[in-house]
């Protein structure tokens, strides 16, 4: 689907203007309450660390294998828009689940359905923005996206602490209250984004749930994707290991405000700089960035430490999440784009289950140290992998961008 000028909103496609929208109200919600959560359960419940990370990698993984199911069943029906609307409506009707838990197995419900949601909406959204844009502004329209997802994520944990610090440590209602951004969310997409695939596949064209419509380039990056995504554990376990290290719990929200500020001012000169220079170069540093980040983490021993890492953890996040999917777009055929988008997002979701429990298991017996030093050693492993990627020239890419 090529740009219409005459659609465009502060340069930009009105469906990539108003998904940035609806990324900002969602992150606004979930931000409200996912940096909380660790907190609740441990302060609140009293739950083990290593049951927050089966509490986290169950959430993750199983909610991801919906995913590529989603982003199949998008391309053969040929909607965007009504998937997204009832992914986001599925993680926006979880938050009364989490406001009123009474023990973990309620808070696992809630991440679940939360999590469930997004599973339903990644796939088809990430097609949308593919498909509404021009190929040279790939990185242009992904990084204005999660650029404006992550100033959700800067204002969630923002209103959340002036809300704990407010009402005294009231993490149910900071709960409850999450949960009206996530109605404007819903209520944008329904008012304001179009359809773009208006018909569905042929009966010859639809995709199968498997690797036969994909490039081996597109194979060998989930691979190393996925590989990175197994030491890539929750960020729950950065979270306390801030409290770990000594920062007060009201004020771990603000730590995770000032990561977003960085992550959501970074993510739109990233893509840009994707587009001129190509995504490749920006993914192999960052996987290399993170190896030192998790190091960091693991030898902290003092709380500027824990705010100095937070921030340099921004600049990886606005360097990874739109540039590589960016780079996905160009090796996916046109005609399966939610499929490849789903498939990427399920493989990645899922190694956040192990990598979650190895995790938590490293944590509880022998320190957080060694949960950092996992991630740092499969960070670099992915890092050397994709060199292919940066030996291979430009017209080594099976896969076009056809909007």
């Amino acid at each position: 689907m090529q740009e219409n000028p005459s659609e465009k909103i502060c340069g930009l496609n009105r469906n990539i203007f108003f998904t940035g929208v609806v990324s900002f109200f969602m992150d606004f919600s979930s931000e409200m309450v996912y940096p909380l959560v660790p907190l609740f359960l441990s302060s609140v419940l009293g739950v083990q660390k290593s049951v927050i990370g089966l509490i986290e990698g169950i959430a993750e993984s199983t909610a991801s294998l919906l995913k590529v199911f989603s982003g199949w069943l998008s391309d053969r029906l040929g909607h965007r828009k009504w998937l997204m609307v009832v992914g986001y409506g599925i993680s926006t009707l979880s938050r009364p689940l989490v406001a009123t838990a009474p023990n973990w197995g309620q808070v696992l419900a809630s991440r679940f359905l939360d999590r469930f949601g997004k599973g339903v909406r990644n796939a088809p959204r990430d097609a949308l923005i593919a498909e509404s844009c021009e190929a040279p502004n790939l990185g242009r329209s992904f990084g204005f996206h999660r650029g404006m997802d992550t100033l959700g994520a800067v204002v969630g944990p923002a209103v959340a602490f002036g809300l704990l610090a407010y009402f005294h440590g009231q993490y149910r209602l900071v709960f409850w209250l999450s949960m009206i951004p996530g109605a404007l969310a819903v209520l944008t997409i329904i008012f304001f984004i179009r359809e773009t695939k208006a018909h569905p596949l042929d009966q010859t064209e639809k995709p199968k749930l498997g690797w036969a419509s994909f490039s081996g380039s597109y194979k060998f990056f989930i691979l190393v994707v996925t590989l990175f995504s197994l030491g890539n554990s929750s960020d729950v376990f950065l979270i306390l290991r801030a409290e770990n290290v000594g920062i007060p719990a009201a004020v771990i929200p603000l730590v995770y405000l000032v990561f977003n500020v960085i992550y959501s001012l970074g993510a739109l000169p990233a893509g840009i700089l994707s587009d001129r220079i190509g995504p490749k170069p920006i993914i192999f540093l960052a996987f290399t960035l993170f190896g030192f980040i998790y190091l960091g983490f693991g030898k902290a021993s003092h709380p500027v430490h824990i705010w100095l890492l937070f921030i340099v953890y921004g600049i990886f996040m606005a360097m990874t999440e739109g540039v590589q999917k960016a780079f996905l777009a160009t090796l996916v055929p046109s005609e399966f784009k939610a499929t490849g988008f789903g498939l990427y997002n399920t493989l990645v979701g899922l190694a956040m289950l192990p990598a979650s429990l190895i995790g938590g298991f490293l944590w509880d017996r022998l320190g957080p140290q060694a949960t950092f030093l996992y991630g740092s050693v499969t960070a670099w492993l992915a890092a050397l992998l994709f060199i292919f990627f940066l030996l291979l020239p430009k017209s080594s890419r099976v896969a076009s961008v056809n909007q």
